[in-house]
């Protein structure tokens, strides 16, 4: 019997690699990537452990490359989800019973084996599958997802911890049970480590998860799977099964056992689920936890004490780094008009030197967007403003999807502070600056916060502090993540939990207690130590 009251200590996050010229970390990773680049892989379902094959079949092409195929995959039908529900259930009976340590130590060796053994495989088929570059796989491929998994330790052990006092001739505990139910995650394709947390932090906290993962990063999330079995993931605590998306929630959305959703992904498709979840509550043992991360409509604030050459740097990043298809994206700009002419020659003097094209080259700043239906999206707005009187395109604007999917990084300026593509999520490398006249800054202020439906992500730069400060408290509930003289995109794990609300989602911040807790069930026990033994209270004596 394991007697020890283990606690784990706050870690560090996991160093990123800098991958410069002639280091060993470059060199090994191109290597594995050419490996994989050479490969066709054929990609099953997994339930309960075991890899099956349903002949419907799909494929994994590089979005830089679209002819390039990396993998076949297989499609879940509905009884193949029905599969994986009674898999998830019937792990859960074990799974839910393990000692915390014991899941603790599992997601550790996971974080063990991504950040050593497999670090250049989930990175490379993370560059090649969703056109990242070395450095954008690096930093959450390998180091997020480990930084999430060994945070969820040490979380999980401050929540087993949080104990209510005892009292005279009692004692008091609260036992944190998992959810009686299995987790439905959805995952995007946009980010490795949000593929591995969103099924990961159920599993830390002992529950089970059916897992839909985006069609167009399968690659890496295939992966991942086979680290989870060699790390010693028991089957059937995530089950991964690719599919059509409507097919797949129709089965689990109507299953008594549903305990929950951990979504990342569009808000059409997350209120579809809730809608689901609503109309389906008299099935469900108990009211499941709804979590979700949706869009954004990120933005940048320029206060006119900001310095210049700081904000042309950090939009460049912000906006254009993984080609926008990040949900922090900057992607507004409020600008005022005295530095204007500043930023914008900076910018345009900076992308000069901004290259776009097959993420195996390091040279290139950004690849490709995730697919075609994504290239039309962005090119619809791209074209939009072209034709509009109240917009200019003053940097980028072309795309051609002839051999990858690849749009330049564009500016668009426009006059309307509701301009299209001021207010609606694109996921692309399109930047929209509104120039404002620097004496309508409580104003424009208000544009910023009415603008957009989404709360997300936002920074703010200026030199006078108070100014910061003030602006920060202004836009109090338009973002869950506010920067002060810094993109609006990088949250670290540990240091900025993640997460907005509005139409950005329900904000249980990944990275943080706050997650995992959503995934527990509490219970409390009391004893008596020395029970009454007459039914009478002192009052009674009269």
């Amino acid at each position: 019997m394991n007697d020890s009251i283990y606690f784990f200590e706050n870690p560090a996050n996991e160093p990123v690699k800098a991958y410069v010229k002639g280091s060993p970390e470059r060199e090994n990773l191109l290597k594995e990537v050419k490996r994989q680049s050479e490969l066709q892989i054929e990609i099953p379902l997994i339930i309960g452990g075991k890899e099956i094959r349903t002949g419907d079949m799909g494929t994994v092409v590089m979005p830089h490359n679209h002819k390039h195929v990396l993998a076949t995959y297989h499609k879940a039908g509905k009884k193949e989800v029905q599969m994986a529900i009674d898999a998830a259930m019937d792990a859960h009976k074990e799974w839910s019973k393990f000692s915390w340590e014991a899941r603790s130590a599992i997601m550790l060796k996971i974080a063990e084996l991504l950040t050593t053994k497999y670090r250049d495989l989930i990175n490379a088929a993370t560059m090649l599958g969703q056109s990242k570059t070395m450095h954008q796989a690096e930093i959450e491929a390998a180091c997020e997802a480990a930084d999430f998994l060994r945070y969820n330790a040490y979380f999980a052990s401050k929540i087993y911890a949080e104990q209510p006092k005892a009292g005279e001739n009692q004692m008091n505990r609260l036992e944190y049970r998992p959810l009686e139910g299995f987790v439905f995650t959805v995952t995007p394709f946009n980010f490795t480590a949000i593929a591995a947390n969103l099924n990961l932090a159920p599993a830390q906290m002992g529950t089970t998860t059916v897992w839909k993962p985006a069609t167009t990063s399968l690659l890496s999330s295939y992966y991942l799977m086979q680290i989870f079995k060699e790390a010693g993931l028991p089957d059937g605590v995530v089950n991964f099964i690719p599919g059509r998306g409507s097919l797949i929630g129709g089965v689990v959305m109507s299953s008594k056992d549903f305990g929950g959703i951990h979504f990342t992904g569009s808000n059409n498709t997350f209120n579809a689920l809730w809608k689901s979840a609503a109309d389906n509550l008299a099935n469900y043992k108990s009211y499941p936890r709804i979590v979700g991360e949706t869009g954004g409509k990120d933005y940048i604030f320029v206060h006119p004490t900001a310095d210049t050459k700081a904000v042309a740097a950090n939009a460049i990043r912000g906006a254009y780094e993984f080609q926008g298809q990040k949900c922090s994206a900057a992607s507004r700009m409020y600008v005022p008009k005295s530095l204007w002419g500043d930023i914008k020659g900076f910018m345009l003097e900076m992308l000069k030197e901004v290259k776009m094209g097959d993420i195996t080259d390091p040279k290139n700043f950004l690849g490709a967007v995730i697919d075609e239906a994504s290239f039309d999206n962005n090119m619809s707005y791209i074209n939009f403003a072209k034709e509009s009187p109240e917009a200019t395109i003053i940097a980028g604007g072309n795309g051609d999807k002839s051999v990858g999917y690849f749009i330049e990084p564009t500016i668009i300026e426009t006059t309307n502070p509701r301009f299209k593509s001021m207010e609606e999520e694109i996921f692309g490398p399109v930047l929209t600056v509104f120039v404002y006249e620097d004496e309508k800054l409580e104003e424009t202020l208000e544009l910023c916060d009415t603008t957009s439906p989404y709360a997300l992500t936002g920074a703010v730069f200026a030199q006078d502090r108070r100014a910061a400060y003030d602006i920060c408290e202004r836009l109090r509930y338009n973002s869950g993540n506010f920067y002060i003289n810094d993109k609006p995109t990088g949250a670290v794990v540990g240091m900025q939990p993640f997460g907005g609300s509005r139409g950005s989602g329900t904000n249980d911040k990944a990275g943080s207690y706050l997650n995992l807790i959503r995934w527990t069930n509490p219970r409390n026990v009391k004893e008596v130590f020395v029970p009454a033994t007459d039914f009478k209270y002192p009052w009674l004596d009269v």
